[in-house]
């Protein structure tokens, strides 16, 4: 398993800009996660429940182990259709994403935004000290976008 954390620049530095332009200040915190002993059918269930795409699984301890999506939830309709096996024996972890690309709490959406852009990914999960801290998607990033177009951006 590996978390892999992109580092951008740090808000360390002073800033004329007055408006927050780092991923903490538009993640998402209240976050629907997963155990990965769970199976894949309460994560579909979960998915349409909250209205959500995809999550992080943590552990016992809430330690993040991996990030569990609606394409993991379409290897397995897929594989019990073809094997003609029922969805309910499934656990997480057997499909859940253990590759894990993660960004720091610090770092800036626009280098936030870059990311999205070049790995191609949906969401990515934030973290502060090696603990999850909150979840940032595209759709995020575009809102913060739209909330600083009136400014210069630096």
């Amino acid at each position: 398993m590996g978390i892999k954390s992109f580092q951008g620049k740090r808000s360390t530095e002073k800033k004329e800009f007055v408006a927050p332009i780092l991923v903490s200040d538009y993640m998402s915190t209240k976050l629907v996660s997963f155990r990965p002993e769970q199976s894949i059918l309460e994560v579909m269930e979960a998915f349409a429940k909250h209205r959500i795409s995809g999550g992080p699984v943590l552990d016992s301890n809430g330690f993040l182990v991996g990030m569990v999506s609606e394409a993991d939830c379409m290897k397995q309709i897929s594989e019990s259709r073809y094997f003609n096996l029922p969805i309910l024996d499934k656990r997480v972890e057997r499909f859940m994403s253990r590759e894990i690309d993660s960004i720091p709490h610090d770092m800036t959406i626009f280098d936030a935004a870059r990311i999205f852009d070049t790995h191609h990914r949906r969401r990515l999960p934030v973290m502060k000290n090696d603990i999850l801290v909150g979840q940032i998607s595209r759709k995020d990033i575009v809102i913060a976008a739209l909330k600083l177009s009136g400014h210069n951006w630096k």
